[in-house]
Parts: C-alpha cells; structure tokens; sequence
C-alpha cells in the first residue's frame, strides 16, 4: 500500500501479487489491484478484482466506491449509481461516496436529485472543499439565474476557506462573479490571487480574460500546462457527463464526407489529445495515429486509454513546424480555443500537411460580420467566421467547409461553435489516398 501511495505502481503490483500468492483470498490486496489495475487502463480486471474481495467483504464501503468509480470512468453510469448508493445503505456518512453519487445523477441529468446529493454533502462533510467546489461548478452549469450564480460565487469562496490551496476555487468566485456582471469584482479576485501567487499563470491570463488586462495572442504555455494538468483526472467526467461535449463525434462524423473510414491508409495526428477521447473513432482511419498535448498529464491519460502509435508532450506549435509534411490528416478538438492569433498554428498545420491532406478542428464562435478573435471569461478564445475563413486562405488551404453547431454547455446554455474542415492546396490537383476529390 505504502509503494501504491507512493505512485511507484510496478511495485505495488508485484507485492499486491506476492501478498495473493500467500493468500488467493486476501480482500484488501484484491481491492487495491484491482484498483491499480484501473489506473493503468486494465478496467475489465479491475472490476473483476474488487468484485472478487466485495465477495469476501460484501459491505465494504471503500470497496464499493472503487467499483463505481471504475464503471463511471468506463462510462457505465447506472452500474455506478448502484455501487455508490451500496456504499451509503453500510456508510451513511462515506462523503466521497455521496459526492460521486452527485456526480453520476448530475451525469444522467437528473437534476433535482444532484442538487439534492450535493446538498446533502455540504451537510455531511461541511469542512470538505471539494464538496463546495463540486456544488459551485453544479451550480454555474445549470445556472437558472443570478440567484444560482451568486450561490456559486459563495460555494467557490467556501471551497477555498476551506483549502487556500484549491486554485480552481479561486477561479469559480472570479467565472461567477464576471457571469453577473461583477467585472470589477472578478478583477479585484484575479488580482489579489496573483499578488498571492505572481508565478501562478492562471490568475494572470483569467484577469485579461474579464477585460482587465490586454489579451495575449494566445493562451500562455505554462496556463495551459497548469490548468490541464490539475484538470485531468476529472477531464472526461466534467466535459463529457456534466457539460454534454461532443466535440470529437461532431468532428469525426463531419470528416466522412470528405475522407471515408475505408481502411487504415492515413498518418493521423491528433492535435491537443487531451485524454485521447478521439483516439477510438480516428483509430479506423489511421495506418499510424499521434498524439501530441501540452498537458503530461492529459497524456498520461491518454496512454492509459490506448490506441496511439505515439504520444509525446510537447507545444503545438513547434511540434508541427518540426515536421513538415508528416500527416494525411490532423484533427484538433477543442485545442485552437487556446489561440486568439490563428495565423501560426494554421500555418504550422498546413506545413505538416503532405499536399491534398485535410485538418479537422473546432472553435467556439462569435456572430460578427467583421474579423474578430476575443478572449472570453472562460479563459478560451472565440472566432468569426470571416476571420477564421481569411486566415486558412492565407496559410495555404482550400476547400474550407465550416458548420455551426454547439459542442458543449456552459451555465447551463449551448455554447455557439465552429466545426471546420479545410484541405491543403496541393499541387496539380493531386488527391490524398481515401480522399474525395
């Protein structure tokens, strides 16, 4: 247990095997390999594992959450439920077990009972921050109001009394204070946190993001990298479950028009992984499939799930200006909300580009007739469709095709997008293999 606290996994795996080979029936180490059999990507066996000690120990709270958490992360969202509120008929205060159970009806947007689950939380565990932060995000999700928004705002400070540390408490008061209205207010939480913290890239980009300082070109590396990086264990939980994110379906399904799924002939590139939600439906289309984040721990992520023939961590931007003409097709998901000024990244992409290849990418949109790239309070950029269409012209794309449509949720509201699709201009007319011409 002390080597898996430790994070030093290849030994605890051993010496969880070591301890069943004394003793096949030993509930506590099936428990936790099972355990560490998830974390490394292994979920069949997991659920295997901890259903075998749950045999042994049928009312073991601890043991029950795990399996749900297994099955929430797989996505199997009743099985989940079930677990959690097994674990609270044996534990009634098990709080990490009533804060998964929030998530999980908050997932199947039942949301009378999640707000009922989360209250019952903050009742339960009144010192613990996460549960006020879970309560404030709730909150400004689905917000029906600016009553719901104030009552985020006081969540998020609550979370933060309760842990100075929690950096993303601070971000909520700000988000929700800004959501009302309250600009110089959010400002003032922005800059206090950075006197606080000056090295801290999130106050800093999130105090140009409500209009108090001038926004960079783009978002800044080391914000990127430290948002991501805390960011990634609840990745796919708040993005797919809480906020109703389709990106990669979108995205994907728009690439059958213009290069069909008819076998594995392309070099694939998926441009700010993240946790690899795109690797399962770019897998059919690639002889070779890459991914490339800024984020260590996204792509940590990503490995677990599987399905790349390469992961590496590195800047965009760079990365694909290192190799030039490398790809078929480079798909990028909700990444190039990160960049206001798109003129380097869609340069660098055409470049990667062999001649005739497509790139596939979202961004959230804004309704100007003129050419406009702001920063929003959210911290990510958002583009007209004019500006968009004039910069993939001038790097060097053809063929543009761009759809609105809405990818995501925010306070509870459909958040306006582009899916774009654009080819680079080959020479001669020359078409890419399984390419409409």
């Amino acid at each position: 247990m002390r080597a898996h606290q430790a994070d030093d996994l290849d030994a605890a795996e051993r010496l969880y095997g070591e301890v069943l080979a004394l003793h096949a029936a030993q509930p506590d180490a099936l428990h936790f390999l099972g355990v560490l059999a998830h974390q490394r990507g292994r979920s069949d066996e997991a659920v295997l594992l901890i259903s075998s000690a749950l045999k042994i120990i049928p009312r073991h709270p601890d043991a029950l959450n795990n399996l749900g958490n297994v099955h929430k992360e797989c996505g199997r969202i009743a099985d989940a439920e079930r677990c959690y509120r097994k674990a609270l008929a044996c534990a009634p205060q098990h709080y990490q077990a009533q804060s998964n159970l929030a998530v999980v009806l908050e997932a199947q947007e039942r949301l009378d009972e999640a707000f009922e689950a989360y209250s019952r939380l903050i009742a339960q565990a009144p010192t613990y921050a996460h549960g006020y932060c879970r309560m404030g995000l709730f909150l400004r999700n689905y917000a029906q109001g600016e009553e719901h928004l104030r009552q985020s705002a006081e969540c998020s400070r609550e979370a933060y009394r309760h842990d100075p540390a929690n950096v993303r408490a601070l971000e909520g008061v700000g988000v929700a204070l800004y959501m009302l209205g309250r600009h110089d207010e959010a400002a003032d939480i922005y800059r206090q946190w950075l006197e606080r913290e000056p090295a801290n890239p999130v106050p800093r980009h999130m105090l140009a993001a409500c209009g108090a300082a001038e926004a960079p070109p783009r978002a800044a590396d080391d914000y990127v990298r430290d948002v991501f990086d805390g960011f990634a264990e609840s990745f796919d939980e708040q993005l797919i479950q809480n906020l109703g994110y389709r990106a990669p379906e979108v995205l994907v399904g728009a690439l059958d028009g213009v290069v069909p799924a008819v076998g594995r002939a392309l070099d694939v590139l998926d441009a700010g992984c993240g946790t690899g939600l795109c690797a399962p439906l770019l897998r059919e289309r690639a002889r070779r499939l890459v991914g490339v984040d800024l984020s260590g721990g996204m792509v940590e992520k990503a490995r677990a799930r599987g399905g790349y023939d390469a992961l590496e961590v590195a800047e965009l931007t760079a990365w694909l200006q290192a190799r030039p003409q490398s790809f078929d097709l480079i798909v990028s998901a909700d990444t190039l909300v990160y960049f206001g000024e798109l003129e380097p990244v869609l340069a660098a992409s055409s470049s990667c580009l062999r001649p005739g290849g497509w790139l596939a990418f979202t961004l959230e949109a804004v309704q100007d007739r003129e050419e406009v790239a702001e920063l929003t309070s959210s911290g990510r950029y958002r583009h007209s469709l004019s500006y968009v269409e004039r910069v993939l012209r001038a790097t060097g794309f053809t063929d543009v095709r761009i759809a609105a449509d809405s990818l995501r949720k925010e306070a509870g509201q459909p958040v306006a997008s582009w899916v774009v699709l654009a080819r680079r201009a080959a020479p001669g007319g020359a078409v890419m293999p399984g390419a409409e011409g």
